[in-house]
């Protein structure tokens, strides 16, 4: 029994580190990167929503910092990413028999540019959208609206992680 669990954790120790060191989050940093930055991501929504701009550049910073060893900096990083939001867009997409709103959906897109100072062939530039559905007597106000950006945030800032640093 003894030699069944050295063998295994022989087994597992070669395959997770025999290529270089495993990461778990998929994120595949190039070999001298230690810093990202996050400048300020304009807000070019036709409808703007105030303080969107922070909330999703700070949910970016978050996600980065939590998949990775990479440490923010405000200006030199290593990794840059910048950008826009182009849309927030609040639209039915049911209706009632009344010709009201069933249920009603939030969009945020937003355009990133990310530039890789180490490695320019990883510069992209690529627009992300994603929406939260609402029902249509209710308001987009308080807690509601809240949660809606905060789960449209957390799928844009993985999608944006996934296509610079994942690769996926």
């Amino acid at each position: 029994m003894k030699t069944f669990k050295y063998i295994f954790l022989l087994l597992a120790s070669t395959i997770l580190f025999g290529c270089g060191i495993y990461s778990f989050t998929g994120a595949s940093v190039p070999d001298g990167t230690k810093t990202f930055q996050v400048n300020r991501f304009e807000n070019n929504a036709f409808l703007v929503e105030p303080g969107l701009e922070n909330d999703f550049r700070n949910a970016l910073i978050t996600i980065i910092e939590n998949q990775t060893n990479l440490s923010y900096v405000k200006s030199g990083g290593d990794l840059i990413y910048e950008g826009e939001i182009t849309t927030y867009r609040i639209s039915p997409t049911t209706a009632t028999s009344q010709n009201t709103a069933a249920q009603n959906r939030l969009t945020i897109s937003v355009k990133v540019s990310f530039y890789n100072t180490k490695k320019e062939d990883d510069d992209l530039e690529s627009s992300f959208s994603f929406f939260y559905d609402y029902p249509g007597s209710s308001q987009l106000i308080g807690a509601q609206k809240t949660t809606a950006h905060e789960e449209i945030f957390e799928r844009l800032t993985q999608d944006v992680f996934n296509a610079t640093l994942a690769r996926w």
